[in-house]
């Protein structure tokens, strides 16, 4: 049985890390409150985009082909883009997102077509490096305030392969926020632009969500003229389109990563709690032992001088 002393230092120690995991949990609540705010303001823009994508190229569907609008006839190399934190203590969201990424590559491996990684994110880099898989590029150092910039500089690369033909279909797979205690792993079909779709818990009702309405129906009905040429038009919308996603996907990551950790932090400080209870019992029962072995001692020293 352990002495005072080390159960005294057993306390210290965990009141000490309960500290830092209330600090830890308050500074993810209080930059949560931001990052909702980002979210929300961009989210009507993001589904705006994509539908008026959409429309744009399913109206300019018999004008000759835009570069960035070709289905590619076979499917070679799929680009998967992992969105991750640089940090841990986030419970589950990491690793949530790199075994969606590592299905992902099973799946396109049994289509026959290769896989390659861009990864965003510290974790991420450092899971699928271990695992000796094909990082192609990463990004780091800003998935907690994500710009504009860093979804502008990812998106222009994913977009410039895919018109080399480098890929042949590019995944995006992030964590989308919910609430501090619920985040989703989606999947987003980035390019090519007919395959576009969303996979995930709750995707279907995001879609149900945005039926569209008769004057959207009575739009999609029309002869719409462009100006300028519907060439022009989409070769510049479709890379637009690709970077909000992609600045969604960063923006829904950040958000979801202090949900996580805030969770996680709150999670880990009523554990030290409960292990402090504990070990103060154990204390007690150490000093009660103590005390009665030194009562011991003194009666049998009493009797042996008697």
């Amino acid at each position: 049985m352990a002495n005072q002393k080390e159960v005294r230092g057993r306390i210290a120690s965990i009141k000490n890390i309960n500290k830092i995991t209330r600090a830890m949990e308050m500074v993810a609540a209080a930059r949560l409150r931001r990052s909702e705010q980002r979210i929300a303001a961009l989210r009507p823009y993001a589904e705006g985009m994509r539908k008026l994508t959409r429309l744009a190229a399913e109206q300019a569907g018999g004008l000759p082909r835009v570069p960035v609008l070709d289905e590619h006839e076979q499917l070679n190399r799929v680009g998967v883009v992992l969105v991750t934190g640089d940090r841990g203590l986030a419970g589950a969201f990491n690793t949530n997102v790199i075994r969606e990424g590592v299905r992902v590559r099973d799946k396109v491996s049994g289509e026959g077509a290769d896989t390659t990684f861009s990864v965003v994110g510290r974790k991420g880099v450092s899971a699928l490096t271990f695992r000796k898989l094909d990082v192609r590029t990463s990004y780091v150092g800003f998935t907690d305030r994500p710009a504009f910039a860093n979804a502008r500089e990812i998106g222009e690369e994913l977009t410039a392969r895919y018109v080399e033909e480098d890929l042949d279909r590019v995944e995006l797979v992030y964590n989308r926020y919910v609430s501090p205690l619920t985040q989703h792993v989606w999947r987003q079909t980035l390019l090519p632009l007919q395959q576009a779709d969303v996979i995930g818990e709750g995707a279907a009702d995001e879609r149900q969500g945005a039926e569209p309405t008769e004057a959207e129906q009575a739009q999609s009905r029309s002869q719409w003229e462009y100006e300028p040429d519907p060439e022009e038009l989409l070769a510049r919308l479709i890379p637009e389109y690709v970077t909000i996603s992609v600045y969604r996907a960063l923006l829904e990551s950040a958000a979801s990563e202090l949900g996580a950790r805030m969770t996680a932090m709150r999670n880990a400080a009523e554990n030290a709690e409960t292990m402090m209870d504990d070990l103060t019992l154990e204390m007690n029962r150490v000093r009660q032992a103590e005390i009665t072995q030194e009562i011991l001692e003194v009666v049998a020293g009493a009797e042996a001088l008697g």
